[in-house]
């Protein structure tokens, strides 16, 4: 599946493979990049995957590996809403909540390669089980899938909502998406859900300014689809619970690179690893 993407790629763009030095790959989860694998990753049930490996024997190229929070954020400070600052941190909202730090202009990775695991800081230490095992992290609460299943459960206990009509009743149908789509159509019960996790999301952004001081805080994903209204909430909270001069020194913002950031940010690394080889 790879090399057939790989020719579909260079078809339509007009490239031939004598021009391709590489690639990079951005995958979730803990990444062991000494041994070039992927540790584990809660939503893919992966133990220990080589993926770089496989992918590198099939393309015979070289090829690197990182987490792929790491390489959205990497693509915002890069090319994106970061451009021209030292410190940035980075959350993807999408399947999961994931999170990237660049501090001084580098990507921090940790001693084991997990630093920037937003979403598994915890924000109800009696709250939900989190796909990780854990309970009460904020991925529990503000991921896509989750998003979901708060509004999913208020519609079961007779909220209503356009929502509603939009899955023809089937509530299994809903989806963080077409909360976003009846947020836009002014739904009321819509607001109430997307208010909830932007509080939820204000908490956790909160405790990323007390504890890294950052230039700013890009939001990548598919919630930058609810639009400004989401963004104001989340400042307000963080706002409210963080200290004050890290606060106004930090820029809470959407990202600006939609679908392309994991993409871009891998292939930035990739480029930026190989330059430091030369």
């Amino acid at each position: 599946m790879v090399a057939e993407a790989t020719e579909e790629t260079l078809t339509r763009e007009g490239g031939v493979r004598e021009h391709v030095v590489g690639a990079g790959i951005g995958c979730p989860g803990s990444i062991d990049r000494s041994r070039r694998l992927v540790r584990t990753t809660s939503n893919l049930g992966w133990v220990d995957y080589p993926i770089r490996g496989q992918i590198a024997n099939v393309l015979q190229l070289p090829t690197v590996l990182d987490n792929d929070a790491n390489c959205a954020t990497y693509a915002e400070w890069w090319r994106g809403a970061g451009r021209g600052l030292e410190h940035l941190v980075g959350i993807t909202v999408g399947t999961g909540i994931g999170g990237g730090v660049m501090l001084g202009g580098k990507i921090m990775r940790g001693a084991s390669g997990s630093a920037g695991e937003v979403g598994h800081t915890t924000i109800d230490f009696n709250g939900r089980r989190c796909s990780c095992g854990n309970y009460g992290c904020l991925e529990a609460y503000a991921s896509g899938p989750s998003i979901a299943v708060r509004a999913r459960r208020g519609l079961e206990a007779g909220c209503k909502s356009v929502l509603t009509e939009l899955v023809d009743g089937d509530l299994d149908r809903i989806s963080a998406a077409l909360i976003y789509k009846a947020l836009m159509l002014e739904d009321k019960y819509a607001h109430e859900v997307m208010l909830e996790i932007a509080k939820l999301l204000g908490i956790g952004i909160a405790n990323i300014i007390n504890t890294l001081n950052p230039d700013v805080v890009v939001v990548v994903g598919g919630v930058v689809g609810a639009g400004e209204h989401l963004f104001e909430t989340i400042r307000s909270e963080a706002q409210r619970r963080s200290f004050r001069s890290a606060f106004e020194t930090c820029d809470i913002v959407p990202g600006e690179l939609p679908e392309t950031a994991g993409i871009i940010g891998a292939a930035g690394i990739f480029i930026s690893e190989i330059f430091e080889q030369l």
